[in-house]
């Protein structure tokens, strides 16, 4: 008789179901927001939160005495409206948080671990928001409550036990405030560890790589009014309808202005077609405001010859009359012109068009708005960061501003559009990985220890870390970090090896379903609720996407009694390591938020008498580009680049995918199973597919498919697709992520940045075995 004890493991999908829906498929809309977004956005929220909450709630968001959105992280007008400062997706993330529909102890009884993993993303989020802090024991299948005062300590103790501080990982979502976000990155350095992955590592790293290096900074040089009155804005790789509705109404006044807009997209997406402003009476009632001039149709991942086509069409046109490039601009700011130039003219004309797919006709639309505007703004997001050479490519758009000398003057400069609200402000406080010089001298000055001086891990090195065995406690702020990865399945793995994994949320995720050997979640207050101690109510502030600080308050009735907010549940923890004797009082830190922005005014770059200044509209951190000061640099001029084309060796029978979102999900939330303005109703594992293509491979619309990638002899597979005939480049696909995920290698990732490869997957299609 064997005496091996039988399997403890818990048995949970890290996938969840891949059974369909009943799938509609209608006309893409070609109408973003107008009645229809008011309609959608008040029906959620009074679905979620009830009529008499909603309100009060709407009519705070994004106001200078109310709360920062927990969406996207689109700036505030200096004067909003007072009305609506709001959009769709902002209202649904709203009611998400703010729901009515709680879960606790009971729910946990009920549901064990294995059970929930069963569910949809879409149903494990729509359980509602947690109350109580929960403990997963080791061998147990079940949550259980335990008080806060337990948790700190469990966490304390694992921590102890650990061989060395890099054993511990701190991952940090963009939805924690600046004051959260700042003790948290103390508290891992306090302990010895750069291990700080943030969620920028799998957004816009590539940004921040390839802005830092042309220009010397890591952000954006644009202000929101900046958008009003520019000549041409190029939106490229962003679908600003769904991911950043308030964006529309920049875009609005820029036309109306006289402004000139190009999208550059592999889909032609609804926002950048016609806006109905539910602002205005043209909105509600007239035809709304067709956007972009011209759709540039770019084939996934060939934006570098597009560019270097435009800036061949422009050099040709400046040698005929000097007035296309700025050349005294060009002459005191930049270097590497020559070289540029040189470059440019190995290229053939013909061979870079038929690269990108577009039009000749439509691109040289697009090079007259540019030959003749001094005025020009390049907007992007996810559609550029995430591909193998995320970094160059965003250094070809540098190219053609520092040429037009469209930097650093107003309605002019570079607009990488952040995803969630505080992912830059995260960044600006310290969540930063590697090791920083002249922030650890302001920490050992300021707060009194030495922090480490070997670099930590990533986002990618944290999945190596966990597959290896390397990390022994890993802790969340916010995220879903098991669906936000690359190579669900490989990340799965890896956090499964853990002896403790830390989840600080709102609501619950896939992320609290795989974990480690014990697992917590810590509850939260939410960005809407008020955070009350001894009778008074605190804020705490945010940095938006274009570099400004300003504060937040909450303004609901908390679901909860026994939340914290986070900055109180990282001072708890660090309190509880510490025993009280550290040169930081992180007990009183989590008490007295003035404390903590005392802190980041002294340690962190830029900010200053932050608990006065971000009141109202806030104040801008200092940003060196606007200035046309390029003195970071080496020869103190900023760099014009040369990079070289994209290349993936597609064989005959392979498809490059892009993951999308729909427009009922943000980031890895998912709000609902529609994406109107594609015409998708009612199902999310479906493939966006070109009909040539279709007919080519045999398959009828709905055909159900599995999709596979092969990376360095490892087959990954998603399975059960069905087929959409749709508008996009022959060749290219689209899906949504995370259903996609498990595609996307680990190991496979944007030079320099380390950013996933999500948009530029190579995968091959075949009838699903599943069927």
């Amino acid at each position: 008789m064997s005496d091996q004890k039988p399997s403890t493991e818990r048995k949970v999908s890290h996938r969840g179901p891949d059974d369909f829906s009943d799938l509609q498929i209608r006309e893409p809309m070609r109408i973003a927001a107008g009645t229809q977004g008011v309609y959608q956005a008040l029906k959620h929220s009074f679905k979620e939160m009830g009529v008499i909450r909603s309100f009060p709630a709407l009519f705070k968001m994004n106001q200078k005495d109310g709360f920062d959105c927990p969406s996207c992280a689109w700036p505030d007008p200096e004067s909003p409206s007072p009305i609506a400062e709001y959009c769709e997706n902002g209202a649904k993330a709203l009611a998400d948080e703010a729901t009515t529909s709680h879960i606790g102890a009971d729910f946990f009884r009920k549901y064990s671990v294995e059970e929930l993993s069963r569910f949809s993303d879409y149903q494990i989020n729509a359980f509602g928001r947690l109350t109580e802090p929960m403990v997963l024991r080791e061998d147990s299948v079940h949550y259980e409550p335990i008080g806060w005062e337990e948790a700190y300590q469990m966490i304390a103790d694992h921590l102890h036990r650990l061989d060395h501080p890099d054993e511990a990982i701190f991952y940090t979502s963009g939805r924690s405030s600046n004051e959260a976000a700042f003790l948290y990155g103390m508290f891992a350095r306090a302990l010895g560890t750069n291990n700080l992955p943030d969620c920028s590592n799998m957004c816009h790293e590539s940004s921040g790589v390839a802005l830092s290096e042309t220009l010397g900074i890591g952000k954006g040089s644009v202000k929101l009014e900046d958008l009003y009155e520019a000549e041409v804005i190029l939106i490229a790789g962003q679908n600003p309808g769904t991911n950043h509705p308030r964006m529309l109404s920049a875009l609005e006044k820029c036309k109306q202005n006289g402004g000139k807009i190009v999208s550059i997209n592999p889909l032609l997406e609804s926002g950048l077609v016609n806006f109905r402003n539910p602002q205005t009476a043209k909105g509600i009632l007239g035809g709304g405001t067709q956007l972009a001039d011209v759709h540039l149709p770019v084939r996934i991942n060939q934006d570098i010859p597009l560019v270097k086509a435009i800036l061949k069409k422009l050099a040709a046109l400046d040698k005929e009359n000097k007035g296309v490039f700025d050349h005294d601009f060009i002459q005191q700011y930049t270097e590497g012109y020559e070289t540029l130039m040189t470059n440019l003219e190995q290229y053939d004309l013909s061979e870079l068009i038929g690269m990108s797919g577009v039009g000749e006709a439509e691109l040289d639309e697009v090079v007259s708005f540019l030959a003749r505007a001094e005025k020009i703004i390049v907007c992007w997001a996810m559609g550029l960061t995430q591909h193998k050479n995320s970094v160059a490519t965003i250094k070809e758009y540098v190219n053609l501003l520092l040429l037009k000398g469209a930097i650093g003057k107003p309605n002019s400069g570079t607009c990488p559009v952040r995803g969630h609200s505080n992912v830059q402000g995260d960044r600006s406080v310290g969540i930063m990985h590697y090791v920083n010089k002249g922030l650890n001298e302001r920490i050992e000055k300021h707060l009194g220890f030495t922090p480490p001086d070997h670099p930590g891990v990533d986002v990618v090195g944290a999945m190596e870390a966990m597959h290896q065995g390397r990390a022994k406690v890993f802790m969340c702020l916010g995220g879903n970090f098991l669906m936000a990865a690359s190579d669900t399945d490989y990340t799965a793995k890896a956090i499964k090896n853990c002896n403790l994994t830390v989840q600080v949320s709102t609501k619950l995720n896939r992320s609290h379903l795989i974990t480690g050997k014990t697992a917590l979640i810590l509850p939260t207050l939410g960005r809407s609720e008020k955070d009350i101690r001894d009778g008074v109510e605190r804020e705490v502030t945010t940095e938006n996407s274009m570099g400004r600080v300003r504060a937040s308050k909450g303004v609901l009735k908390p679901a909860s009694d026994s939340l914290k907010s986070e900055i109180e549940i990282v001072a708890g923890i660090a309190n509880a390591y510490f025993k009280g004797e550290h040169s930081v009082d992180w007990k009183a830190m989590g008490e007295d938020y003035n404390l903590v922005r005392e802190k980041i005014d002294q340690v962190a770059k830029g900010f200053e008498k932050t608990s006065e200044s971000a009141k109202g509209v806030g104040y801008y951190l200092p940003n060196n580009v606007r200035e046309r000061d390029f003195s970071k640099l080496p020869n103190g001029r900023a760099k014009l680049t040369v990079n070289p084309l994209p290349d993936h060796h597609l064989e005959e029978d392979e498809f490059m995918l892009m993951t999308i979102r729909s427009h009922d999900q943000f980031n890895t939330t998912v709000y609902g199973l529609d994406d109107r303005y594609r015409g998708i109703y009612k199902e999310r594992r479906v493939l966006f597919m070109h009909p040539a293509d279709m007919e080519k491979m045999g398959l009828k619309k709905e055909a159900v498919v599995d999709l596979t990638s092969s990376y360095d002899g490892v087959k990954r597979t998603a399975y059960k697709f069905k087929v959409v005939p749709y508008d996009i480049p022959a060749g290219n696909l689209a899906a949504y992520f995370p259903e996609t995920n498990p595609l996307v290698p680990h190991n496979h990732f944007a030079e320099k940045s380390r950013t996933p490869i999500s948009k530029s997957i190579k995968i091959r299609i075949s009838k699903s075995t599943a069927e």
